[in-house]
């Protein structure tokens, strides 16, 4: 049996489907959004209450390395109610939002989200920073994750295609599955 088999209490993770990261013309913007974002619409409508929403938001104390992370992309120095922080899909009620300043979205809130045994279903952007630090994080916790490779986008299609190769080794922790491949165990 394979995770792919237990879809049936996975919870699904839209990783900061947000304005930054979908504006043309941002730093931020992720190219292929729209495609992921699409993907995802399908996969929400069939995990019904089970979804959660993260999004990155910034700490205006900017700790550590994060004051010079801000001094590259100071036009994200912007207040965690910034409109550049707001999800372009609104939650349904019954969806859970978790709020991070960090890179990955894995903590106490997702935690309790997906309790041990409890596959993770991931998507969102970028595959390359967000997604994959999450994804790190919940399997060091011990839940397995399926990363759905065409919900998902990075900076770049190399981006996503070197990422997805790096997930892919960390077998059988992280399996990696089409949306379609998803959807047929649902």
């Amino acid at each position: 049996m394979t995770v792919l088999d237990r879809l049936d209490h996975a919870v699904l993770v839209a990783i900061d489907m947000q304005v930054a990261f979908r504006e043309e013309g941002s730093d931020w913007a992720v190219p292929r959004y729209d495609e992921a974002a699409a993907r995802i619409a399908t996969l929400v409508d069939l995990f019904g209450d089970r979804v959660v929403w993260t999004r990155f938001v910034r700490d205006p104390r900017e700790a550590g390395a994060w004051s010079d992370y801000y001094d590259r992309w100071s036009s994200f120095r912007v207040d965690e109610d910034s409109g550049q922080w707001d999800l372009t899909t609104s939650a349904a009620p019954g969806h859970a939002t978790v709020s991070l300043p960090t890179f990955s979205k894995w903590g106490p809130e997702l935690a309790a989200l997906a309790p041990v045994g409890t596959p993770l279903v991931v998507t969102g952007v970028a595959t390359d920073c967000c997604v994959l630090s999450t994804v790190l994080g919940a399997i060091d916790a011990g839940r397995p994750v399926v990363v759905v490779t065409d919900a998902c986008a990075a900076v770049s299609d190399d981006a996503q295609q070197q990422t997805l190769q790096l997930l892919a080794l960390l077998a059988p922790m992280v399996t990696l599955a089409t949306t379609t491949e998803v959807l047929a165990t649902l």
